[in-house]
């Protein structure tokens, strides 16, 4: 007897594989980007945390410069080679911040993924934050200037 999940036949094998390819080409989650950050050597990318800069003073992912999506410019990302890999993030799902800044540098020819999730999900995973924020207030983080990439 069909249900919800079992109505639609799952795609192809190649079909579902090209898809998921597809989307861990254009995003990558809060842990991924957590091990990365911890291996201690070059991440290979530059994490980007896009939203305001007083949400960024409150709390943000430790070793992520601020550049409010609406700041990704060409000359602001001037200190960057062409083919540095960005990695953005904004407060969460209910937001859409990241997807604004991943366009602006797409735009830009800049390659950039999301990491899914933003703030509430590298709060759900239980990772450290750093900012000015209460502990319990991880999710409401914004911005700040630094200005090289990540450490």
């Amino acid at each position: 007897m069909p249900n919800a999940v079992t109505e639609i036949p799952a795609a192809p094998s190649a079909e579902a594989l090209a898809h998921f390819e597809r989307r861990l080409s254009l995003e990558t989650d809060c842990a991924d980007v957590k091990s990365a950050l911890s291996d201690g050597g070059d991440p290979g990318f530059v994490l980007v945390d896009v939203r305001g800069r007083a949400a960024f003073a409150r709390s943000h992912v430790p070793g992520a410069v601020n550049i409010p999506h609406r700041d990704l410019t060409e000359r602001r990302l001037a200190a960057w080679p062409m083919d540095t890999l960005f990695v953005v993030y904004c407060a969460g799902p209910h937001c859409n911040g990241a997807d604004r800044g991943a366009i602006r540098l797409a735009r830009l020819g800049r390659p950039v993924k999301v990491m899914i999730g933003g703030m509430t999900g590298w709060a759900d995973e239980g990772f450290p934050v750093a900012g000015s924020a209460p502990s319990g207030d991880h999710a409401t983080a914004d911005t700040s200037l630094p200005s090289a990439s990540v450490v």
